[in-house]
């Protein structure tokens, strides 16, 4: 049960920090920044939200491993 409330509340953490990157300037875009640059690297609150989607990535798929395996 604590598995599935947790596999839940990770893919609606992992979809809102999905939809939150824009594709191509990054969150300057969201907030009024100029998306020229062809190559931005990315920092503060991009970042966090770049690695954060990887870590909910991963913990998607670690949960869903344990739940098939049934521990």
């Amino acid at each position: 049960m604590f598995i599935t409330i947790a596999e839940i509340v990770v893919s609606v953490l992992l979809i809102v920090f999905i939809l939150i990157q824009e594709r191509s300037s990054g969150l300057s875009g969201v907030f009024g920044g100029s998306g020229d640059a062809s190559y931005q690297t990315r920092r503060g609150i991009e970042k966090g939200v770049f690695w954060g989607t990887i870590i909910l990535s991963f913990l998607f798929v670690l949960l869903a491993l344990i739940k098939l395996i049934g521990v």
